[in-house]
């Protein structure tokens, strides 16, 4: 870990400290404003360039987004890259993180790849190291084969890098069309992913 991945090791975790009561009232207030809000899970994930940074500016960017509230963010999680040979590329950082918004699927896709692209995320290489990626995992219980949008995400059952990080923020919850998360997530192994104790992502007030 260099020293800026690092630079948010001070800031509380909102997983495992209780959250201020006041920002829990900022966020009650801001979604009274959203007219019938739809929850939304959203993966994180970076294995270029400074990590947590990255993936905190993600966090920021979607809370600053109209129409979407950031109301939970998962502990980070170091992971061994996906689909490629061993050592090929550096570990990644993921989390996961709970909104409420009023985008319809199609915007709020719109809105994560906009965030991605802000962070120079390129597509040149099938499971190529990235950047950013912002992923959305689910869409309220909206179950869909929309080839540019699949919703749930078409792989995240089989990924421990997801499920682990979102059953932290999410543990009664259900994963669309294959019931109670927490038995998801037992199916699959975590060998592969690691909590990182030292660091954390800051919910946005």
């Amino acid at each position: 870990m260099t020293s800026s991945d690092n630079a948010a090791s001070s800031s509380p975790d909102p997983t495992v400290q209780p959250v201020p009561s006041t920002v829990v009232q900022q966020v009650d207030a801001a979604d009274a404003t959203l007219h019938n809000p739809r929850l939304a899970v959203i993966a994180l994930g970076s294995n270029l360039g400074n990590r947590l940074e990255t993936i905190q500016g993600a966090v920021d960017a979607l809370e600053d987004t109209p129409g979407l509230r950031v109301t939970a963010v998962s502990p980070v999680y170091e992971t061994d890259p996906w689909g490629v040979p061993e050592d090929s590329q550096g570990t990644y950082f993921n989390a996961v993180v709970v909104v409420r918004t009023t985008l319809p699927p199609s915007s709020l896709l719109e809105r994560a790849q906009a965030v991605e692209e802000a962070y120079e995320r390129t597509r040149d290489e099938r499971w190529g190291p990235r950047t950013l990626d912002v992923d959305i995992v689910s869409y309220q219980d909206v179950v869909s084969t929309d080839p540019r949008l699949t919703l749930p995400h078409p792989r995240a059952h089989e990924r421990a890098f997801v499920l682990v990080p979102w059953l932290d923020v999410d543990p009664e919850g259900d994963y669309p069309g294959r019931g109670p998360l927490a038995e998801v997530r037992s199916s699959v192994d975590d060998s592969g992913v690691r909590r990182r104790e030292d660091i954390t992502l800051v919910l946005p007030s």
